[in-house]
């Protein structure tokens, strides 16, 4: 089978076993969720690791619209978005945790990589669309840059892990701006890239 007939199998299988797990979600909420199963082959983020949506979709769709800058906590989330819905839409990635003055600043202040390379975005973080899909320390970060003013259009978050990855999502959800994340630890980068590259085919 080729690539396409691979996916549009594993979409179909998807659908065949689902069952009224996605009936929680609008049509376009679905699409989304279908994607982040189809890449994790987990069903559970219908199910028990939902995925939870708060005016996002119009957000993202707005965001895009205007050509947004895209940022990231780690370079996997670039590397695993579809690039040619990025360059159809004209929308930038900035992932900052690879920077000489980001890995001097983290050494010299004793906090991660992930937490300072989104401060040391904050330019691009304003009004624009946040993707953290690995660290629970860069959504901390982000979520004190909305307490300081700064607010992005959308946060897209599924940290991963055992320590604050729920906490950090817990957070989030008692925040009034457009997000989509997960509930409980599972989560991921590719799970992140996912979110948006769905996004990316509803515009």
């Amino acid at each position: 089978m080729k690539g396409e007939e691979i996916e549009e199998e594993s979409m179909r299988i998807i659908e065949e076993e689902i069952g009224s797990l996605k009936d929680r979600y609008d049509k376009r909420e679905w699409l989304i969720v279908r994607r982040v199963i189809h890449t994790t082959a987990d069903y559970d983020f219908a199910s028990n690791n939902r995925v939870i949506f708060h005016n996002a979709i119009d957000a993202a769709l707005n965001a895009i619209a205007n050509r947004c800058y895209i940022v990231c906590d780690t370079d996997i989330i670039y590397a695993a978005l579809n690039k040619r819905n990025l360059n159809r839409l004209g929308l930038k990635c900035i992932c900052k945790i690879n920077d000489a003055d980001v890995i001097d600043d983290a050494r010299k202040s004793n906090r991660t990589r992930a937490e300072v390379s989104m401060r040391a975005s904050i330019n691009e973080i304003k009004n624009n669309i946040v993707i953290i899909g690995n660290a629970p320390t860069a959504l901390l970060a982000v979520l004190q840059l909305i307490d300081e003013g700064i607010r992005p259009s959308l946060i897209i978050a599924t940290p991963v892990g055992f320590v604050n990855a729920k906490e950090s999502k817990d957070m989030l959800m008692n925040y009034d701006i457009p997000y989509i994340t997960n509930i409980g630890r599972k989560g991921g980068s590719t799970v992140a890239a996912a979110i948006m590259n769905a996004l990316m085919t509803l515009c």
